[in-house]
């Protein structure tokens, strides 16, 4: 039996493993007494070429560049093809196409912005020059045009590569317990996810995750209300403190970044007022349709890259006492996204690079992720699920509900293993 009590067995394939239903299960269970042990962060930079840490002003803002380019080609083609009238007839091939043209436009700015995204990422890692000071107002001006409080947001990413898969000290999707989810005794439902997964069934209950993660699952995370970690800055216990990436006072941060995070706030406010006189000199719905859309599109990939990057049946969760900064970090998982990686810059696919050494510019991700997986896959540690990005959201979202406890390692656990309520009074 493998991790999570899954059936293992070995696909066509010598260096992927599968369960019975085909699912990609990770090479390495820390559980097994033949696990390889992990080598250091220091073994694992060796293999890689050092030009792949070399950062070009030029090139990062070519990159700024093209993406500029194809967001002004994407409103060029809206603005000619479409208009922000209402169709007079909602029941008409006219309003069809309006609606469909619309949300076409919205999907794929979403997907060219993402681009921007990535790179103000990028800017807040460092990767972006060899000048902080030159990154940070770059990656200010692309984050904040995209309502992202750039100084707060470089702050808990950084803490999410410092404690990447931490039960207690992770940042962003931090794995619930038993409790958290509602199961008392491990079994019985007594509220919260667990009583709601019994009310509409399997399903229901993955597209529900969907939506939460993707659709309103960011602005909850910068708000301090979902997926945030359970350790203040100091250390201790949040005890329902919300900590959200806006108040310079918030137990997220310490007190020396307090200027950085008001000035984030303030970025972040100005765009909201820019948005608002916008809508009063072109209304509400030209601002929602040119603007607004593209923008849940944008917020739904940051989300779906963390979530799935991260997060398998097949992948350990660490306690304090288990968790090391390799352990976490090889936790990560690459994955193919297609014609995805050309708009965002292969942050998907070659994710694993970018946890190990996230001060590596993303353009030289590819010959690093060669030599990482040369070396670690080999040794059972490189983790990488050929399976459709679209099919994995689907299979996380219906099995990675929560954890056992946040000691030891653990393993995602399923809602669907769990009985209803009306099994058990059965029994």
């Amino acid at each position: 039996m493998g991790k999570g009590g899954q059936s293992v067995q070995s696909s066509s394939r010598s260096d992927i493993k599968t369960t019975k239903d085909g699912h990609w299960v990770s090479p390495y269970n820390p559980l097994d007494p033949k696990a390889p042990a992990l080598p250091s962060k220091g073994e694992i930079k060796a293999v890689i070429p050092k030009e792949c840490f070399e950062r070009s002003y030029f090139h990062s803002m070519y990159f700024v560049a093209r993406d500029t380019a194809l967001a002004v080609g994407c409103v060029y083609i809206a603005h000619q093809t479409l208009s922000t009238d209402v169709p007079a007839d909602l029941a008409s091939v006219d309003a069809l196409k309006w609606f469909l043209g619309w949300n076409t436009y919205a999907f794929w700015m979403g997907c060219i912005l993402t681009g921007h995204w990535v790179l103000a990422h990028e800017c807040g890692h460092g990767a972006f020059s060899p000048s902080q000071t030159f990154n940070d107002f770059w990656g200010f001006i692309m984050h904040q045009a995209l309502l992202v409080p750039y100084f707060a947001w470089q702050y808990t990413h950084a803490k999410h590569h410092r404690r990447t898969n931490n039960t207690m000290d992770g940042e962003s999707h931090v794995p619930n317990s038993k409790d958290e989810m509602g199961l008392k005794n491990g079994v019985e439902r007594h509220g919260g996810y667990a009583a709601i997964h019994e009310a509409i069934g399997d399903g229901p209950f993955a597209m529900l995750q969907i939506f939460a993660h993707l659709a309103i699952g960011w602005p909850l995370y910068l708000m301090g209300l979902a997926s945030t970690g359970r350790l203040g800055n100091d250390g201790k216990p949040l005890d329902g403190a919300v900590i959200d990436h806006y108040r310079p006072w918030s137990k997220m941060f310490p007190s020396k970044l307090r200027f950085k995070i008001a000035l984030s706030t303030i970025g972040v406010i100005a765009s909201w007022v820019g948005l608002y006189f916008a809508a009063q000199e072109y209304g509400a719905l030209p601002v929602t349709l040119w603007y607004m859309g593209p923008l849940v599109w944008n917020q739904a990939w940051l989300v779906l890259y963390t979530w799935l990057q991260h997060n398998d049946p097949s992948v350990p969760q660490y306690g304090p006492d288990e968790w090391t900064w390799v352990k976490g970090a090889l936790s990560t998982i690459d994955r193919p996204y297609g014609i995805f990686d050309f708009f965002h810059h292969k942050i998907g696919s070659t994710h694993v690079a970018h946890h190990l050494f996230h001060e590596m510019p993303f353009y030289k991700a590819d010959v690093a992720t060669a030599a990482i997986k040369a070396y670690l896959e080999p040794k059972g540690l490189y983790n990488y699920d050929p399976t459709p990005w679209y099919m994995a959201m689907w299979r996380v979202a219906k099995t990675c509900h929560y954890i056992d406890d946040l000691e030891g390692i653990q393993y995602y656990k399923s809602l669907e293993d769990i009985p209803l309520s009306k099994d058990l009074k059965k029994d």
